[in-house]
């Protein structure tokens, strides 16, 4: 089928020119940036992709005004961030699909890759989020420091190809602060949550409705244990310890990012300090903080 193709950016000369090589193939890209200073757009213009701008306020922000404004050509519109590559064989089921018409988007997996090898145990592959979806029917909601579909789970089906998502492309210094800032959103929900301000939700379907459930009830746990049970849950129960240094590497950063969670977390609980609802970062990228 012909579809059309959503990218968000911020800052990303490093990466979106592979991007969109890998994009060659789609006739009508967007690019939603949030104010880059460096050849992001330069880079995207000369590709073919038509550059919208708009201040960064969060992820759902950004993909809902893309896809009122992007005056797509196609009904259906694949999501992506500067840092993810889609691959042949991703590009061929693509082409090959035909949705019924009960379906308005699909979830989509991912393969993280950190020292160029594919974390495959570690990374908990495959994990998904809803990435392609028809332009007048998906609609996302922020929810954390990321967003998801605002569409019952009946509405989503599962695209089982995957592309690849190289999520440490800035570098290990780029990763971590990024994920200071997504720390104090995912601390600002669980405040929220343990205050009854918003309910715990778990939208979606398959496993993407079970890592949601998970990530809830794990919310609910002493701050303190976060950081501990996220790296043996991720190294040893999914057998992270297989992917060698790598797999080590990727549990423990994803230890970190809970422990920081922690501390905002206890923070405001002892300290009464305030967390923002939402960090207002200016980043076109989406992360998982996985």
């Amino acid at each position: 089928m012909d579809v059309s193709c959503l990218l968000l950016t911020y800052n990303e000369e490093e990466n979106i020119g592979a991007c969109l090589q890998a994009l060659s193939w789609c006739d009508d890209i967007v690019v939603v940036d949030s104010g880059s200073d460096d050849a992001t757009v330069q880079i995207a213009k000369a590709h073919g992709a038509r550059v919208l701008s708009r201040p960064f306020d969060d992820f759902a922000g950004q993909r809902n005004w893309g896809l009122e404004n992007g005056d797509f050509r196609h009904e259906w519109v694949l999501h992506l961030d500067a840092d993810e590559i889609v691959t042949p064989q991703f590009i061929s089921a693509l082409q090959s699909l035909r949705p019924p018409s009960e379906i308005d988007a699909y979830n989509v997996p991912s393969k993280t890759i950190l020292f160029g090898k594919w974390i495959r145990h570690a990374g908990m592959y495959p994990t998904y989020q809803v990435r392609l979806g028809r332009r007048d029917a998906l609609r996302f909601i922020q929810v954390g420091h990321g967003q998801r579909e605002d569409l019952p789970a009946e509405k989503v089906g599962t695209f089982d190809e995957p592309y690849l998502h190289y999520s440490f492309s800035h570098g290990m210094a780029g990763w971590l602060a990024k994920h200071v800032r997504y720390a104090r959103d995912e601390a600002a929900l669980i405040i929220a949550q343990r205050r009854g301000e918003v309910e715990e939700t778990a939208t979606g379907g398959g496993s993407a409705q079970r890592r949601r459930a998970a990530k809830a009830r794990a919310a609910r746990l002493p701050a303190i244990l976060r950081p501990f049970m996220r790296f043996a849950y991720i190294y040893l129960l999914k057998q992270g310890f297989r992917d060698g240094r790598a797999g080590f590497a990727y549990a423990f950063m994803l230890s970190v990012y809970e422990g920081m969670t922690a501390i905002f977390v206890i923070e405001a609980m002892l300290g009464g300090n305030a967390i923002p609802g939402t960090a207002r970062h200016r980043n076109g990228q989406e992360d998982r903080a996985q």
